[in-house]
């Protein structure tokens, strides 16, 4: 690399050199990418705000220059920075608010020396919640997977972790599924969790849309054999890892979502030993399915990046922000509590779509610049998704101690009516009856407007 100068805002510095290279203001920017062919520009303003670091992303859009950021100053200061360490922007980086520091007190609450099961802990989301306990000091946690390379990945990494930084934590992988009642039975009699996080399910709407059987196996059936184990094992907390896409739900996932959500209030309205609660939010990313690796990938490939519809929009977390929520949240439960995050501000997927392309270096090929690299193109809404998500916060929700974290009142089928409607879909499921599993999801969560009809 041959570095052609520095840019920075402070006039002061403006006209000055820095081991014999000219710093430069914003505005002159332009001039110096195209006289001196830059193809990279390195962001070396690792405290800046998003917001901050959003718009100066937006101002070189127009350069075709490759942006990537370097890292903090006491990385640098104890030579931990690597060539590699160069990385590029991620989207991320540039979406969402500025984060809310995490309160200790909450994220210790039902951790520290507590025993601690997740399942999908392979997952994205459940890896992260994995990674968040193990930093809390939890007297031992329970991987639970159905995918043997997704729980090898993160039981190895906790070990690892563990090993480094001498955790006195035990750590036990377990192959196997929450639709396995025999098996989620035999996890809790033999290791006797205190506090549990469900985050196992189908989450990919339009694959869910086409596999309803499994999808109802796994989201609601997987759910009550968890919810129950944990009654009959006294267990204190299990909270439930839910979706934005379980308010008034157009898809099966989003269905199964919520009627796993009533499977946890009715149990907690029978006042329950154990405590219950939901925890709602909307996309994260980074996650397995985020769009964000396919723009990058589509890009790169010379595109076309494929949106469903221009005017899609979607909330958007990064993924540690949300487990560190998710844990606090179950921290404040009393018992049936549906928690929700504050997501921020809505994204359109097209913007997203430009960052993406804008941040790889590239340019947008449309009617305004038909000479550009990559065409954005629609390919139209997928089985079972809503051009906009719902708002999970609205009027009637209330404030808890944490100020990214509601509650909402929700109602529900009581246990009474709920259990032999489990019974009715179990032999669904049992006759593959998919379509008869339908119009028993749209009787018991009558807000579901899927499209299907059969």
């Amino acid at each position: 690399m041959i570095v052609a100068g520095f840019v920075d805002d402070d006039l002061s510095l403006s006209g000055q050199t820095l081991d014999g290279l000219h710093v430069y203001r914003p505005a002159q920017l332009r001039d110096v990418i195209a006289k001196r062919q830059v193809s990279d520009v390195f962001l070396a303003i690792p405290s800046a705000t998003r917001k901050r670091r959003n718009e100066i992303v937006a101002a070189l859009r127009a350069h075709s220059v490759n942006v990537r950021t370097l890292p903090g100053m006491l990385d640098l200061a104890h030579g931990r920075v690597k060539v590699s360490d160069l990385r590029e922007v991620e989207t991320d980086d540039l979406l969402g608010r500025n984060r809310v520091a995490p309160n200790d007190t909450l994220l210790r609450r039902n951790i520290t020396g507590k025993r601690v099961l997740v399942t999908g802990a392979g997952g994205s989301i459940g890896s992260e919640l994995c990674r968040q306990i193990i930093d809390n000091a939890p007297a031992a946690i329970f991987l639970l997977d159905h995918s043997e390379f997704a729980l090898y990945a993160i039981h190895r990494e906790l070990t690892l972790l563990a090993t480094q930084e001498a955790l006195n934590v035990e750590i036990f992988p377990v192959l196997g599924s929450v639709a396995v009642p025999d098996l989620v039975g035999h996890v809790f009699a033999a290791h006797k969790p205190d506090v549990v996080f469900h985050a196992a399910a189908y989450k990919h709407v339009p694959l869910v849309e086409e596999n309803v059987v499994e999808a109802v196996r796994n989201n609601v059936l997987g759910t009550a054999n968890i919810a129950l184990a944990a009654l009959r094992h006294d267990v204190a907390h299990v909270v439930l890892i839910s979706t934005d896409k379980a308010v008034r739900p157009t898809s099966i996932m989003g269905t199964t979502k919520r009627l796993a959500e009533q499977i946890l209030q009715a149990l907690a309205a029978k006042d329950a030993k154990t405590c219950f609660s939901m925890v709602r939010f909307g996309n994260v990313l980074g996650s397995s399915g985020s769009v964000v690796p396919l723009f990058r990938a589509q890009a790169h490939a010379g595109g076309p990046v494929t949106i469903t519809h221009r005017e899609m929009t979607r909330y958007f977390m990064v993924i540690p922000e949300a487990a560190q929520l998710v844990i606090q949240a179950g921290a404040m439960a009393r018992g049936g509590e549906v928690f929700l995050l504050d997501m921020g501000d809505p994204v359109k997927i097209i913007d997203l779509a430009r960052s993406v392309i804008a941040l790889s270096g590239l340019t947008v090929r449309d009617a305004d610049n038909p000479e550009g690299d990559v065409e954005i193109r629609e390919v139209g809404l997928r089985p079972g998704e809503k051009l906009y998500e719902e708002l999970l916060i609205d009027t009637t929700s209330e404030p808890s101690d944490h100020p990214l974290i509601m509650k909402a009142n929700e109602s529900f089928i009581s246990w009474d009516a709920l259990n032999p409607a489990l019974e009715r879909l179990a032999a669904l499921i049992t006759a593959n009856d998919a379509p008869a599993l339908i119009a028993e999801l749209k009787r018991l969560v009558p807000e579901f407007t899927g499209y299907r009809q059969d």
